[in-house]
């Protein structure tokens, strides 16, 4: 795979206006949910889907006197995911109280950083097309607790707030304004959440709001972005708008394109666009004012007194470095070159970290290429098919590896390996076995397939003066021989006998 450096950039989304071109200018803030069994500064649960307010402790709920107490294995998950992120780990960070004031915020502030977060500042590398690539930088990940979740559709009088997720450890992941349009956004959420599948430090569903993204927009004039770059002067960007809460990569892209047709539609109308926070109403397509974007000093922060600020050792860091996974860039590089997998195939099977471990539980010590051609088309055409996951398969590796022995062997075809292959999907068992008591192996017997040839050969005399005066034809002795055996004899040994008794 080539060095992330030497790709080539796409061109940046050029959106026309009624009277001129413009450009997207887009940065995003993640919020991820820490992979861990308790909260950041309590150990109450963080499992999802439990009754509401069963998951609450003392300190959740804002009880007189109760302390906050670090979890250190939300920390070593925010510091695996900026190792994965090549980014900067912070020895010293602090954590500081973020004011505002919501139902579901039980202590009227959220403990955050702001001043000196863990994570400072690293990079993704973003696939657009084969060989085309974005750089987008990271410029920190700092963690946090959730609020809970205030309900309005159970009482047509009442709201009622749920506490469970409150306290429940972010990792807050900002990246610089590099993103240049709708698809590269979406695909910029892609990568970061599959990096923190393969990491194991957030699993990633965003149906359950475990990863949201707040998308910052504004629109510029072709060339702004670039004078940008060169001057880091934010405000040749344009205005720009903050769409909360964004849990769907296809919602990203709407809410992206809507809104950037709508500052342009402000800007050439002779107005001004006002920096707000927004929301996307995805029944409308549309986005919608929520608030006026609040900055920093309006959320009056100041270091918690309640907690030190966190240092951590380097050897720790070091420790964590050591246990890291084989991240997806990595692994799709040795599927390409050590496996001769194409970039797509290899594309498609490190998407998902339990697809990659499938894949390579299949293709250990057999041909690469074939495992990944029956893992990709017959084994995952199957599963969407059928609408389950990998981990519902009902072929395991080692059944679907047995497969592939058999017809490595020449024991069956690839014919029959696809009826093996939906005898073993429908009713299990051991391929081997099953192609064994039910008659399904090839016939390898030379002598048996020289019977059937000749019995051919001298049935069909005119046939054979055709192949012989045109070699093609031959192939029609082999599929008499095939159709007389039951589809039981080996093509190849079938081709090469027809060739040495027709004298080709």
């Amino acid at each position: 795979m080539l060095d992330h450096l030497s790709y080539t950039a796409p061109e940046p989304k050029v959106i026309a206006g009624a009277k001129g071109d413009w450009e997207l200018v887009i940065g995003l803030e993640v919020h991820a949910q820490v992979a861990s069994n308790a909260k950041l500064f309590s150990g109450a649960s963080t499992a999802f889907g439990a009754e509401p307010n069963s998951n609450v402790s003392f300190v959740d709920a804002a009880m007189p006197g109760m302390l906050p107490v670090i979890n250190e294995f939300c920390v070593a998950q925010a510091v695996r995911t900026g190792l994965g992120l090549k980014a900067q780990i912070n020895l010293m960070s602090a954590f500081d109280r973020k004011n505002y004031f919501y139902p579901d915020l039980p202590q009227g502030y959220q403990i955050s950083q702001l001043y000196h977060p863990i994570v400072g500042e690293g990079e993704i590398i973003v696939d657009m097309a084969p060989g085309v690539a974005r750089r987008v930088r990271i410029e920190r990940i700092h963690l946090e607790q959730d609020a809970g979740k205030s309900i309005h559709d159970m009482d047509p009088a009442l709201s009622f707030v749920d506490l469970n997720r409150t306290g429940v450890a972010l990792m807050e992941i900002v990246s610089r304004p590099d993103i240049r349009g709708p698809e590269e956004a979406a695909a910029y959420v892609a990568k970061l959440r599959q990096i923190m599948r393969y990491l194991g430090t957030c699993d990633g569903n965003m149906q359950n709001g475990n990863l949201r993204a707040d998308v910052n927009v504004s629109v510029c004039k072709p060339g702004d972005y670039e004078r940008y770059q060169a001057t880091g002067d934010h405000s040749v960007l344009g205005t720009r708008c903050e769409i909360k809460n964004m849990n769907s990569l296809r919602f990203i892209q709407q809410a992206i394109e809507y809104e950037a047709r709508r500052q342009i539609a402000i800007i050439e109308d002779g107005g001004t666009v006002v920096q707000e926070t927004r929301l996307y109403d995805p029944d409308k397509g549309e986005t919608r004012s929520m608030r006026s974007k609040e900055e920093a000093h309006d959320y009056r922060y100041f270091p918690d007194p309640d907690l030190l600020p966190l240092e951590i050792e380097q050897g720790w860091v070091d420790d964590i470095a050591t246990g890291m996974p084989e991240l997806p860039d990595e692994k799709k590089a040795r599927f390409v070159q050590e496996l001769g997998l194409s970039e797509y195939d290899a594309g498609v099977l490190t998407a998902e970290v339990e697809n990659a471990d499938f894949f390579e539980a299949v293709a250990k010590g057999r041909d690469g290429k074939q495992a990944a051609n029956w893992v990709i088309n017959e084994l995952f055409g199957r599963l969407n098919k059928e609408g389950l996951s990998i981990g519902e398969s009902p072929v395991s590796a080692a059944q679907l590896g047995g497969v592939l022995d058999l017809i490595a062997s020449g024991e069956i075809s690839g014919k029959m390996a696809k009826d093996l292959f939906e005898i073993v999907w429908t009713e299990g068992g051991e391929p081997a076995e099953i192609a064994q008591a039910r008659g399904m192996k090839q016939v390898t017997d030379l002598g048996a397939i020289e019977a059937a040839v000749d019995q051919i050969i001298a049935a069909n005399p005119a046939q054979v003066e055709k192949a012989k005066a045109n070699p093609k034809l031959a192939g029609w002795f082999t599929g008499q021989v095939l159709k007389a055996t039951g589809g039981k004899a080996n093509p190849a040994a079938v081709n090469e006998m027809v060739a040495k008794k027709l004298g080709l």
